[in-house]
C-alpha cells in the first residue's frame, strides 16, 4: 500500500510539473492580397490583415479597392463593428485604398498612421511655421498677421479619428508600433509602421511593404522591446531586389537574427517567395488570401 502510495504521489507531482502545452496567443488572417486559394475572396494587388490578440481585434492596412475589401471582410466573416482599432503602415494607395470603405462602417474607429507633413491623413503644425514679414500690408499676410495658434490641414477622410505615430511606441499592453523611414523600393522617402505583438516565444511581426528593409524593422522591434522576432508575417518589398540579395537576407533572418518562422506576401515577389521556402523549410508558413497564421 505505501509503495502505491508513493507512486501515486510521484504521478501527481510529474503532472504538476510537466509544462503546459504553447497556447496559440496571435491569429492574423489575410483579409487582402494577390495571391491564395480561398474559393471565396477576390484576389487583388494590396494587403491587409485581421489581428486578434489578447481579445483585442486590430485591422491592419485597408487594401487596394473599397469593393475588394468589403467583400473579402464577408467571405471571411470579419465584421467590422468587432474590431477595435485599425493602423496603416504607410500612405501607399494599395494599403489605404479599402479605409473609405472602413470608416463608412466604423467611423468612430481609431485609427494609427505615420506621422509625415502634409499627410493624407492629416497634420498640424504651429501657426509660425512660415516665416512672417510686417513689412507688408495686412491684405497680403496670412491670416491677416495674425495666425492661429495651430494650423490644421485635411485628410482624405475628413472626421476620421487618426492618432499620428513619429516613433517607435506600445499603443497597448503588448503591442508596439515600430516606426521607421523608408527608403527600398520607393520614388520617395516614405514613413512606414510595423506591429510588433510580444508573445511567450517572442515578437509576432507584422509588416505592410517593409520599405525600410525589413532587417532594419527587425533591428528597431528588437532593441525597442529587448525581445527577439519569433515570427514575421506580410510583405517584404524583395521584388526589386536580385536573387543574391533575396538570399542574402532570407539567411540573415534565419541565421543572425534567428527568426523561427516566417510567413511572407503582398509585396515580397514571387522569385523570392521561393528562395524564402527554400532557405526557411518547414519554418516557411503559406500566407495567401485566407489563410490564418496561429502563434
Amino acid at each position: 500500500m505505501n509503495i502505491f502510495l508513493r507512486l501515486l504521489a510521484i504521478l501527481c507531482a510529474l503532472i504538476v510539473i510537466a509544462p503546459a502545452p504553447a497556447r496559440a496567443e496571435v491569429a492574423v488572417t489575410i483579409l487582402y492580397d494577390a495571391f491564395g486559394a480561398h474559393p471565396e475572396m477576390t484576389r487583388d494587388w494590396g494587403f491587409s490583415a485581421l489581428v486578434e490578440y489578447r481579445g483585442q481585434r486590430v485591422l491592419f492596412d485597408a487594401g487596394n479597392d473599397p469593393d475588394t475589401l468589403a467583400h473579402n471582410l464577408g467571405a471571411a466573416g470579419v465584421d467590422l463593428a468587432t474590431v477595435d482599432f485599425a493602423i496603416v503602415s504607410h500612405r501607399h494607395g494599395d494599403h489605404i485604398g479599402g479605409l473609405s470603405h472602413v470608416l463608412s462602417q466604423r467611423p468612430d474607429l481609431t485609427v494609427y498612421t505615420p506621422r509625415e507633413n502634409f499627410s493624407v491623413f492629416g497634420m498640424a503644425f504651429s501657426g509660425d511655421f512660415y516665416r512672417q514679414d510686417p513689412s507688408l500690408p495686412p491684405r497680403l499676410r496670412y491670416f491677416g498677421g495674425n495666425p492661429p495658434a495651430e494650423i490644421a490641414f485635411g485628410s482624405a477622410w475628413p472626421g476620421g479619428d487618426f492618432r499620428w505615430i513619429g516613433e517607435t511606441v506600445e499603443i497597448a499592453p503588448g503591442l508596439h508600433l515600430i516606426a521607421n523611414h523608408g527608403h527600398w523600393g520607393v520614388d520617395l522617402d516614405v514613413k512606414e509602421l510595423s506591429l510588433a505583438i510580444e508573445t511567450e516565444h517572442g515578437l509576432v511581426l507584422i509588416v505592410g511593404c517593409s520599405h525600410p528593409t525589413i532587417e532594419t524593422i527587425v533591428r528597431t522591434a528588437t532593441e525597442a522591446t529587448g525581445r527577439p522576432v519569433d515570427t514575421i508575417v506580410g510583405g517584404l518589398h524583395l521584388l526589386p531586389a536580385d536573387h543574391a540579395e533575396v538570399r542574402r537576407v532570407a539567411e540573415a533572418l534565419r541565421d543572425e537574427w534567428r527568426v523561427r518562422a516566417i510567413a511572407p506576401g503582398h509585396c515580397t515577389g514571387e522569385h523570392a517567395l521561393a528562395i524564402i521556402r527554400e532557405v526557411f523549410g518547414n519554418a516557411f508558413i503559406e500566407a495567401g488570401l485566407g489563410s490564418t497564421i496561429v502563434r
